[in-house]
């Protein structure tokens, strides 16, 4: 199947061979009009979808108000194959606070955005901008495979020297969609971690880690 292929030719040695077909797969990455087409469609789910952020081919994602702390205090160290994980706390902010993010801490926040996709893969960005003040929102896990729909977790680190302002609602990434040569043979299926005890649904806000959390209010 040779639809949507180019055709070019190859010079060599003075030679012009015959013309080379190269198949141009469908693994684009979607515009902000094509964006809109398949969330339209519902191709794509974004809830809430505010065209007002869309950029020329991203969708920017808000920073929602809970926040999962590691205790240090508390925990002498992790081990990811002996399944020790950190004590963890989780903060929710109420409306109009913030957090303040110090220098070499890292924590997970969640987007306020719901979305994913059956027939497009989704890709988690930081910011240019956030980018240039040390602001880490991924640090590996940006990869939404097909057919994951979900609030997206953040891995906020502060790589700055100062400490950074964290705001709910702020613009805290963007999104990419970008289509596969071929459908896959199966969808994305939640399998709960161990080391956070299945607290972690995606389709709601995540929990802490442990399961002696403390659910803590700024006042």
């Amino acid at each position: 199947d040779w639809k949507g292929c180019s055709i070019s030719t190859i010079k060599i040695g003075g030679i012009i061979t015959a013309p080379q077909r190269y198949l141009i797969l469908n693994n684009m990455f979607l515009s902000n009009v094509d964006i809109i087409k398949a969330v339209k469609k519902g191709d794509i789910t974004i809830k809430p979808f505010d065209k007002s952020r869309l950029q020329p081919a991203s969708y920017d994602i808000l920073l929602g108000n809970k926040f999962i702390l590691t205790e240090s205090h508390a925990t002498e160290v992790i081990d990811p194959v002996k399944k020790k994980f950190a004590k963890t706390s989780e903060i929710i902010l109420k409306k109009g606070k913030t957090f303040a993010l110090h220098p070499g801490v890292s924590i997970l926040g969640i987007s306020v955005d719901y979305f994913g996709s059956k027939k497009y893969l989704v890709q988690l960005h930081g910011k240019s901008s956030l980018a240039r003040i040390g602001l880490l929102v991924h640090n590996t896990a940006g990869l939404i495979n097909p057919g994951h729909f979900l609030c997206v977790t953040f891995e906020l680190c502060n790589l700055n020297k100062v400490p950074i302002i964290l705001t709910p609602n702020m613009r805290i990434g963007q999104i990419t969609f970008s289509g596969m040569s071929s459908p896959p043979n199966e969808y994305y299926k939640y399998i709960p971690s161990k080391h956070i005890d299945g607290k972690w649904n995606s389709h709601i806000p995540p929990k802490a880690s442990s399961k002696k959390f403390k659910r803590l209010k700024k006042k």
